[in-house]
């Protein structure tokens, strides 16, 4: 195999017996997973168990902070101040280190969520907050979207940077994904998803959402839990990347 491309999924994040047998199964698939840290999802119990199954079968494992938004699963920033801000994302990373230590896996990224990832892909003062943050903590990899401000803030602070796409959302010509809100935005049928996978590995190309034609550069491809059908899509989608030959690992 010559080309090789990272699967990595958002976990931690669905609650009860049925969002851990969901992270069980796509962790058997991805090779790096980015865990929530209690600022949209999860909590003490949920992150001990995510980097239990993540250490258990031998997938990378990061943080996924967020604006401070359990109510809207981080889709708000609720008028948070930069401070507030920094405060929030500082205790929710530390609380994953500390228990990552007593489990014995290290935090080997952070993917910030929802409308933080997207915003700190717009917003220099966002970004640079979020590479801080990797600094402060002692986390070396800042993961994020193409050709963005957060991959600035990254190489502009000494960290690597690991630029993502998505195999289950739709993209606009400026390479922002498009808004939930706009029908389309999530890809559900698994045919598209791996169409798009492999147009972003192989060709280095995605189609947006307006028919445009975009140059895109990824070296990870993220599989959302939350997407219907999300475990066989995501079995699915390494199957064919792995049948035009691209190996699969951090």
């Amino acid at each position: 195999m010559t080309r090789r491309i990272c699967l990595n999924a958002d976990i931690g994040e669905l609650p009860g017996e049925a969002g851990t047998a969901l992270d069980r199964a796509i962790l058997k698939v991805v090779s790096r997973c980015s865990i929530a840290c209690g600022g949209h999802a999860g909590d003490e119990q949920s992150m001990s168990l995510s980097l239990h199954m993540a250490k258990e079968l031998g997938v990378l494992a990061g943080a996924h902070p967020s604006y401070p938004d359990r109510e809207g699963f981080g889709r708000s920033r609720n008028n948070v101040s930069l401070s507030e801000l920094a405060v929030s994302l500082k205790g929710q990373v530390s609380a994953l280190q500390r228990l990552a230590a007593v489990t014995g896996v290290p935090v080997s990224h952070i993917k910030p969520h929802g409308t933080l990832y997207n915003d700190a892909a717009r917003d220099g003062e966002l970004a640079s907050l979020v590479a801080g943050l990797c600094v402060d903590e002692g986390i070396h990899v800042l993961l994020g979207p193409p050709a963005s401000e957060m991959e600035r803030a990254a190489h502009a602070a000494g960290l690597s940077y690991i630029a993502e796409g998505f195999a289950d959302r739709a993209y606009e010509a400026d390479l922002s994904l498009t808004p939930r809100s706009f029908s389309g935005a999530v890809l559900e049928d698994h045919e598209t998803q791996c169409a798009q996978a492999l147009s972003m590995t192989l060709r280095h190309l995605v189609t947006a959402r307006t028919g445009e034609i975009i140059p895109i550069r990824v070296q990870t491809i993220c599989l959302h839990g939350d997407t219907p059908g999300a475990a066989e899509n995501a079995a699915r989608l390494r199957a064919a990347l792995e049948q035009q030959g691209v190996g699969i690992g951090p």
